[in-house]
């Protein structure tokens, strides 16, 4: 149901307040490029310091904007799962085509734990439920097993993987089957990934580059292996740069300079992009023919 290159689509920000104007415009660019999906209020949207009306607001306007031309999977995770049970409600509600969910951060809970909160957002909510393990971010990995059991919920369709290890992602689909949706949430994997069998890749970089990652992963499908290894390679420093801060500052910069949000501001706790690094990302864009 979800393939290929969906972006991760930042939040634009004007003078603290989310900029509704620059974000539809963010979203038709995604339209008109190829993109293969939306997700609003992911980590790179900056769910943490949105406000729950800023957030239900952001979800609303990527369904309205994107018209079903595309898919929308509303990021709707939180380490409480009443409120992620509430978050993926209203994304039902406002006409998300799926919801994106990470693994509960901060409490640790067990393998079983994990595995119970998914059941209970997945069997109050009837919608197509991504699930998000990127364990750098929450200090709890989902196990390849825990995975497997996940997957065997009905509406559990698929895993946004991000743990950085191929072994992890290679046990999933061998666990999960062909069914089963793995996709990459490490944009310098997306290639790697698709070689053993997995779906693409939410992406950062598309939000930068949207035409290009969803050639990577077009002509992959299509059989082109050789063209999309040869892109891959040429994107690999745009996917390695978007990182050398905290992601979305990054990103943020990066669309700024391009002219595509007014601001590249970010919310506390974040900062912007240092000025060393905006030059080094300057360099890589114009590498890239991006400015």
């Amino acid at each position: 149901m979800f393939s290929g290159a969906i972006v991760a689509i930042v939040t634009p920000f004007k003078a603290g307040e989310v900029d509704e104007a620059g974000l539809k415009s963010l979203i038709e660019f995604q339209v008109a490029n190829g993109t293969n999906g939306i997700v609003p209020c992911g980590t790179t949207g900056e769910s943490p310091t949105l406000s729950h009306k800023e957030h239900e607001r952001v979800v609303e306007i990527a369904v309205e904007q994107t018209a079903g031309r595309i898919p929308v999977i509303a990021g709707t995770g939180s380490n409480s799962t009443e409120e992620a049970v509430a978050l993926t409600r209203h994304a039902k509600k406002a006409g998300a085509d799926g919801a994106l969910l990470i693994t509960p951060y901060y409490n640790k809970p067990t393998q079983e734990g994990i595995y119970r909160h998914f059941e209970r957002v997945a069997t109050s909510v009837d919608i197509p439920i991504i699930v998000y393990n990127i364990p750098g971010r929450t200090a709890t990995n989902i196990e390849p097993e825990t995975m497997e059991r996940l997957s065997k919920i009905d509406n559990i369709v698929g895993v946004k993987e991000s743990a950085g290890s191929m072994k992890q992602i290679t046990d999933i689909i061998s666990l999960c089957g062909e069914d089963f949706t793995v996709v990459s949430g490490e944009d310098y994997l997306t290639f790697p990934l698709l070689c053993v069998g997995g779906h693409g890749v939410i992406s950062v970089v598309s939000n930068i580059a949207p035409r290009q990652m969803a050639d990577l992963c077009n002509l992959f499908f299509e059989g082109r292996f050789e063209e999309s290894r040869k892109l891959y390679y040429k994107l690999l420093p745009l996917l390695h740069i978007l990182f050398i801060e905290t992601n979305p500052a990054p990103v943020k910069a990066a669309l700024a300079m391009m002219k595509r949000i007014d601001s590249d501001e970010v919310r506390l706790p974040l900062v912007t992009m240092s000025e060393n690094n905006r030059e080094r990302l300057r360099k890589v864009l114009e590498a890239q023919g991006l400015l």
